[in-house]
């Protein structure tokens, strides 16, 4: 907890109680700096009952709007469904605004708890003041203050007054529920509030904003990655049903910003887009990335040395001495992210000179620095509401298509919304990066993993890993084998890659716990047994607690049945993972037939800490599965420095008839939660792959499954 947090209280002039919780400095006076102080979180209580609190964070479906109402509602004392949530605009103020890296529980959870703690010990104070009595001898509950001694009592909405009369508690005075043994709603099941809305088609989205006189655009990138436009037919353009702007934007060689390229501005979406298929241009291009030529230097490289990164002990050594050598190369491909909602914003430059925007991004403070650099507006005259997203993962974590939008809306005058398509969504994504693992494990003669060595190939730009190549050199199971070598080789790319969910840990995973799972078989030993006995090991700083993920692997086991006698054609898989401080074990279920599997059941062992709200931490687990599912199946492919998947019918989404039954256990505890959008992903690709080859002996080292002739 940050020692530095305080609260601060007012009565608004509506007669409500604003509770706000702030880490800024105080004054040597104690007062808070700053007449304009805005807190991190605040607590509202209206005359009326109704408690609003403010998310800073955006939303993407990942239950914050429910979770966090539920946390305060916890420490206050009332019924959740009298809690709301506002979202707060991009504010500096705010501190960390962000979606991304599973961080929204975990960066909200002591503010939250802090917030309605704090709130509750002012009302239960405010009583005690009123009737003249200790407040240790007053109780809280579902929104009403109770003297039991004397049998009064008072509703919160009646203390609002009294209470903000009286200094705010120190934060350090506070005592905070932490335990699931504490929690009365925190675990239990509440639907999300949002749900109705998207069932429904309510405008809630990005892409559903309408202003007065609002534009529509598309812009068109040059389909080679890194090219621009020398000249286009803008005249012609010009000239189509209601077109109002046609312009190059010379732009700028940050993917992560102003991309060269055409704009193209109409009354509607679809005489934008109409013209746009008019549209011819001369792109300028100096790349062409492939594919195989990726796949041609990689083979190239394995021969190589490369960096070694780490060494722990004497590899070469153990690797003479070893009874056995287990040696494979694992390899998966570009994929896209394809979310459910394609990149959009809306932006207008107001008379004033302030820059507003209506934009799905997962980082609307960084949104502002770019759109503030590239275009030269004060970052303090840039306005970003933010709405809830259709879909991120890392995607909306960049920033092009707001600074498109922005610098649009420059150039017309007008209140402008540019949509992108879903082909420009995926041919302009920022992928999550294809790798090559060249793996060797030493065997003693007992079966124990004595020696390991990753020759990790991956790309990079200017002989540094892109974005999402990168690999720890803590990364499981550094430590836990005495003889540890990690090597990497790059590749040069021209390709815009970015975090990807559970960025690297999606992919590597594959590649680990499909390795071990041979090592396993080679040794002789139960897949299982052998991933428990190497957590039991250590033999330096691990990243990862080894009981807690030695605990998923088991509950997973258990509800599984491991060890249970299989019919033929049938088999399990298992594999775990630890990513973003979250411990996931999955056993797989599937049934083969030749060239053909079918994922029956996946059983899946989470350890995220104490869980706040049952139905959405289910989702987050069965959505990782079925996402994680359907991406064994994906690939994104270039060819002369172009994507070739473009759409769904190049890139075969999961659909809902193959998504598979999936159980859900959680191992709660003490410690401080951790998010769920992204840890059970990893698992989910290798415990399929390993129940497959427990099935029917196949192998898969490779993505898609259908490299390896196994299709879902």
């Amino acid at each position: 907890m940050d020692r530095r947090a305080f609260l601060k209280t007012s009565l608004l002039a509506s007669g409500a109680l604003l509770i706000g919780i702030g880490s800024c400095a105080r004054e040597e006076s104690g007062e808070i700096a700053g007449e304009t102080w805005i807190p991190n979180l605040y607590v509202r209580i209206d005359p009326d009952g109704k408690i609003t609190i403010v998310s800073k964070n955006p939303d993407a479906g990942q239950g914050v709007k429910t979770a966090f109402p539920m946390v305060v509602a916890e420490c206050l004392e009332v019924d959740w469904k009298d809690v709301h949530v506002e979202q707060a605009p991009a504010d500096n103020r705010y501190g960390r605004q962000a979606l991304g890296g599973s961080r929204g529980t975990p960066d909200g959870w002591d503010d939250l708890r802090i917030a309605g703690t704090g709130a509750l010990y002012l009302l239960l104070g405010a009583a005690a003041k009123e009737w003249a009595v200790p407040m240790a001898e007053c109780s809280a509950a579902s929104g009403i203050v109770t003297h039991e001694p004397s049998g009064r009592s008072k509703a919160y909405a009646n203390l609002l007054a009294t209470a903000a009369t009286l200094p705010a508690p120190d934060v350090s005075d506070l005592e905070l529920k932490s335990r699931p043994s504490e929690f009365k709603l925190l675990g239990t099941r509440v639907t999300g509030v949002d749900n109705q809305k998207i069932l429904t088609g309510a405008p809630i989205f990005a892409s559903d904003i309408r202003l007065d006189g609002m534009l529509y655009a598309v812009y068109q990138k040059c389909p080679v990655f890194g090219g621009r436009a020398r000249r286009a037919n803008l005249e012609e353009i010009l000239a189509m049903p209601g077109v109002t702007h046609a312009f190059i934007v010379p732009g700028t060689d940050e993917y992560n910003g102003l991309q060269p390229g055409v704009a193209i501005v109409a009354e509607s979406f679809w005489e934008a887009n109409e013209a746009r298929k008019a549209l011819t241009v001369d792109w300028e291009t100096t790349h062409a990335d492939s594919s195989e030529d990726y796949a041609r230097q990689a083979a190239a490289l394995a021969a190589e040395q490369g960096e070694i990164l780490r060494h722990d002990g004497d590899a070469d050594a153990a690797f003479a001495d070893a009874a056995n050598i287990v040696e494979a190369r694992y390899h998966y491909p570009f994929v896209s992210h394809a979310t459910m909602e394609p990149m959009n914003c809306t932006a207008v430059l107001h008379e004033s000179g302030k820059l507003e925007l209506w934009s799905p991004s997962q980082n609307p403070q960084v949104q502002r620095t770019y759109i503030a650099e590239t275009l030269g507006i004060p970052e303090d005259q840039i306005h970003v509401n933010q709405l809830r997203i259709g879909g991120a993962f890392g995607r909306r974590s960049r920033q092009d298509f707001s600074v498109e939008a922005a610098a649009i809306a420059r150039e017309t005058g007008k209140p402008v919304q540019v949509l992108w398509t879903r082909e420009e969504d995926m041919a302009h994504d920022f992928y999550r990066p294809p790798a090559w693992h060249h793996f060797r494990a030493g065997l003693s003669a007992e079966g124990e993993m004595i020696a390991f060595d990753h020759h990790f190939i991956t790309l990079g730009a200017g002989g540094k890993t892109v974005s999402g190549a990168s690999l720890s050199q803590k990364h499981y199971p550094a430590g836990l084998v005495p003889n540890f070598r990690l090597r990497r080789s790059i590749i040069e790319t021209n390709v815009p890659t970015g975090p990807w969910r559970s960025p690297g840990h999606s992919a590597y995973a594959f590649a680990y716990q499909g390795f071990f799972d041979e090592v396993a078989v080679a040794a002789g030993r139960d897949p299982l047994e052998f991933r428990l006995d190497l957590l039991s090991k250590n033999y330096g700083e691990l990243q990862l607690d080894p009981e807690r993920a030695a605990g998923t692997l088991r509950l997973a086991a258990e509800k599984a049945g491991w060890g249970r006698e299989m019919e033929a054609n049938r088999g399990l898989g298992i594999a775990f993972h630890f990513d973003h401080r979250g411990h996931v074990a999955h056993v797989a279920e599937v049934t083969t037939d030749g060239n053909r599997y079918s994922l029956d059941k996946v059983y899946a062992a989470v350890d995220v800490g104490p869980v706040l709200n049952m139905s959405g931490a289910m989702n987050q687990v069965e959505g990782c599965v079925i996402d994680g599912l359907s991406t064994t199946r994906l690939e994104t492919t270039m060819a002369g420095g172009s994507a070739q998947q473009v759409n769904f019918d190049e890139y075969p989404l999961l659909r809902i008839d193959k998504a598979p039954d999936v159980e859900c256990h959680f191992i709660q505890n003490d410690v401080a939660p951790t998010g769920l959008g992204e840890p059970p992903f990893p698992p989910v690709a290798p415990a399929i792959a390993n129940a497959i080859f427990a099935a029917n002996g196949v192998r898969i080292r490779e993505l898609p499954f259908q490299k390896s002739g196994m299709t879902l």
